[in-house]
């Protein structure tokens, strides 16, 4: 059956691959943007999730087009790197009242259609940064390993309602961002993965759709990593 989808920042990178996946299944889907733009099959909503007016208003659009939100996929993330001596409160504020913060305003907002569904799915898109450290990324590290421990806070309080919450950690990925990168820098990442190369979206979008399966019903507050091996033992 077609489920009702919204994936936030899914116009673009690894969001915009998840989105397209679950297009690909024959769900009906939308995708929080700024620019307005949409994969092909699914459709933009503007939305700011530092702001819960605008998140209430984007789910308000979604519900009205393509009923409750039955999987809700929490992908939106901004990055202010710089090391720790050097980073401001707006560089630390602004990461995690959009990463942390914003993923906990969709959740709360979807929570309220699922406990009535009695079902739902909500897979958070972490890093695998949250669970080693980066140098330069004590903000983003932060808000990306915060995203556990409310998956699993969320995965106990929803679970008698059939409602799921886990968390996709992807490593390095071959994205428009990592494409500009130094070849020599390129290398030096794959050096450190296991299996030797850089991860791709749909890689990680096959993790997010298997745990929105049916086939996850019994897996909550659990922590995928798609990362290469990079994580391990984290």
């Amino acid at each position: 059956m077609s489920r009702s989808v919204l994936v936030t920042g899914g116009n673009r990178g690894i969001g915009r691959a998840i989105a397209e996946a679950f297009v690909a299944l024959g769900d009906q889907v939308a995708v929080t943007s700024r620019s307005g733009d949409a994969p092909e099959g699914a459709f933009a909503v503007p939305c700011e999730v530092t702001d819960p007016a605008s998140v209430d208003e984007a789910f308000a659009l979604v519900e009205e087009r393509q009923g409750p939100v039955e999987v809700l996929v929490a992908n939106a993330g901004i990055t202010r790197d710089t090391l720790l001596l050097r980073m401001s409160d707006d560089d630390w504020s602004s990461v995690i009242e959009t990463n942390l913060g914003g993923s906990w305003r969709v959740a709360k907002r979807a929570a309220k259609g699922m406990l009535r569904l009695r079902r739902g799915r909500i897979v958070f898109i972490s890093s695998v940064v949250g669970l080693l450290g980066s140098p330069g990324q004590v903000n983003y590290a932060a808000s990306k390993s915060g995203l556990v421990g409310m998956a699993r806070s969320i995965a106990r309080e929803l679970g008698s309602r059939s409602i799921t919450a886990n968390v996709v950690a992807p490593g390095f990925i071959e994205t428009d961002m990592t494409a500009v990168l130094p070849p020599e820098q390129q290398a030096a990442y794959r050096q450190q993965i296991p299996l030797g190369r850089m991860g791709s979206v749909a890689e990680v979008a096959d993790a997010v759709t298997w745990l929105a399966s049916e086939r996850a019903g019994y897996v909550t507050g659990a922590v995928i990593p798609v990362d290469g091996g990079l994580g391990m033992g984290h």
